[in-house]
């Protein structure tokens, strides 16, 4: 067996990068994460450090806007994981030059984890995010780094929970509000499952320069069939209240909150596009997690309904 290589997780204690650092530890890889000095002073993430401890996980103090810090975190792994927010998205070209500077990484995998940037037709709210991330992977391959891009799609802890119901708390019970015609396509998936994919990748020659999309085929639904789903599970019918499409987009344009207004960009990429689905994995570009990994036993999205019946 070859050496795993040893894993640095940029954004480590956020949403998804909190999953991808515990993936990584399990699956036995060396793993470092890049924690601010500020994160650890924050009781709301204390606990996430101290879980990280407890598994074995190297931190190093620093950050991306210190380029010493960061240069000698990423001089001592092979792989670098990026997963932080989309506010520092940008911030990424700091990560990129360090990368470069170092010349040690084999790997780098920036904080991508939605749809495939280049081939998504969102509209505004959402479009200038997708092209920020774009200029990243461009940079990327001009800098000539060897990459993975993750587009992990839906995540199942944003969307299942209220069956993407704006301001619900919890899943429908009597009537359901579904954007367009409710046949586009999308992918939800259960983020650990993401973390679990994403570290799987790093040391595969079928990922490098790649995009590995997790599209498995059990988490692969439309709206309509999504309800038809939860109407099963509670034994009654909703009733589905249909947003055409015009309006989707007059509501993304009239919405007084930018936050309202891209949050509503993104459900029209994806349950009125079907911009997750609506194009084929072709070999010359990318490769489907579920098929490289057939053995990961990831979790449905009719499993993950279930604790909400």
């Amino acid at each position: 067996m070859a050496e795993k290589s040893k894993v640095l997780v940029i954004g480590g204690t956020g949403y998804l990068g909190k999953s991808i650092v515990e993936a990584s530890a399990k699956s036995g890889h060396p793993t470092f994460a890049l924690v601010r000095e500020s994160t650890l002073s924050n009781p709301a993430k204390a606990n996430i450090v101290e879980g990280f401890r407890s598994l074995g996980v190297n931190l190093f103090h620093g950050d991306i806007h210190d380029q010493e810090s960061l240069l000698n975190a990423i001089k001592q792994v092979d792989v670098v994981i990026s997963a932080v927010g989309t506010e520092q998205v940008e911030d990424q070209e700091k990560i990129v030059a360090a990368i470069k500077a170092a010349g040690n990484v084999k790997r780098f995998l920036p904080s991508e984890f939605g749809c495939d940037v280049d081939r998504v037709h969102a509209v505004e709210a959402m479009k200038a995010l997708l092209a920020t991330k774009a200029k990243i992977r461009r940079l990327v391959e001009a800098e000539g780094i060897p990459y993975t891009y993750v587009c992990s799609n839906c995540f199942a802890g944003y969307f299942l929970p209220t069956l993407s119901q704006p301001g619900a708390t919890a899943c429908p019970r009597d009537k359901v509000v579904i954007l367009g015609d409710g046949n586009a396509k999308a992918v939800l998936n259960k983020e650990d499952d993401i973390g679990i994919y994403t570290i799987k990748s790093v040391d595969d020659p079928r990922t490098l320069n790649k995009i590995l999309y997790v599209r498995p085929p059990a988490n692969t639904y439309s709206f309509n069939d999504l309800v038809s789903l939860w109407e099963r599970k509670i034994d009654k019918n909703l009733e589905r209240i249909y947003v055409p499409e015009e309006q989707v987009l007059k509501n993304i344009q009239e919405a007084a909150v930018p936050l309202h207004a891209a949050t509503l960009a993104i459900l029209h990429s994806y349950f009125v596009n079907g911009d997750q689905t609506n194009f084929e994995i072709e070999p010359s570009f990318g490769v489907e997690a579920s098929e490289l990994y057939p053995d990961i036993e990831y979790t449905t999205v009719d499993q993950y309904l279930d604790q909400f019946v």
